[in-house]
């Protein structure tokens, strides 16, 4: 038996697609998979210290370590209709100089945000959970919000300023590249990317063969509890690019790469 870290966020996409890897609904082939939960932001920089063997990245955190981590082919979160939302209490708010939380540095929402408006001069880091309650009590002027967020935040009296996923559709024609599973490069691990792709992608068939399966796991983590939210949220984003990347998704990564650099943002 060989024990693994596996590093991934609480959000219901994450626990759906990792449920059977964890909990004995597939023949893992001698690996254990040791489960890391913790906010994508704290993902992002816990693999700036390689701290896990296998861990979820935002596809921004990914581009800044590429010389230390092997992007798998299963496990990613990009798709179409599924990005970051700016909203704010107005749609009036002046954007050049509005207080803008966003969910992490490293976040692709945050190197979207760059990308669409590089005059922003005043973002806020903080948890991506807070930023909804922020707005409404003042402390932000905007947000760039992800996960559940998308679904739930009409009920914090905030209007949507724009789709950032829908931007990047328009500009690109591509998927949004979101987050991503990756795999330490060194000598323990580097042999073991293979089978733990594949053990990843067999993962997530079961999910999507026996969707209640993963039903408590996914509760336990959650921050919203209504079932019609995880499954909107489930629904969003996990797809056929959770399977495989294939041709199109890994264009779409490519081109949010040289974007980036072309802006000097990397």
């Amino acid at each position: 038996m060989t024990n693994i870290d596996l590093a991934f966020s609480p959000c219901p996409n994450d626990t759906f697609m990792f449920h059977a890897l964890l909990y004995g609904c597939i023949d893992t082939g001698g690996l254990i998979f040791q489960p890391h939960i913790y906010d994508v932001e704290t993902l992002n920089r816990e693999a700036e210290n390689q701290r896990f063997q296998v861990t979820k990245l935002s596809f921004f955190a990914y581009l800044t370590l590429k010389e230390h981590y092997h992007l798998l082919d299963a496990g990613a979160a990009l798709g179409f209709g599924c990005g970051p939302l700016l909203v704010a209490k107005s749609a009036d708010v002046e954007l050049s100089k509005a207080r803008v939380a966003i969910p992490g540095r490293f976040t692709t929402a945050h190197l979207l945000l760059k990308l669409r408006y590089p005059e922003l001069s005043n973002v806020v880091e903080t948890r991506f959970d807070n930023i909804l309650p922020g707005i409404e009590a003042g402390e932000f002027d905007a947000g760039a919000i992800i996960h559940e967020g998308r679904f739930i935040y009409p009920n914090y009296k905030c209007v949507k300023i724009i789709d950032l996923g829908e931007w990047w559709e328009k500009e690109t024609g591509l998927p949004i590249p979101l987050g991503c599973i990756v795999a330490r490069k060194d000598e323990f691990t580097t042999p073991l990317h293979g089978k733990i792709e594949g053990l990843l992608r067999r993962s997530i068939e079961f999910a999507f063969s026996r969707r209640d399966a993963s039903r408590d796991f996914i509760k336990i983590h959650a921050q919203e509890m209504d079932d019609a939210v995880i499954d909107a949220h489930i629904n969003l984003y996990v797809n056929e690019f959770s399977l495989s990347l294939g041709e199109k998704g890994r264009k779409a990564v490519a081109t949010l790469e040289e974007m980036a650099r072309c802006r000097k943002i990397l």
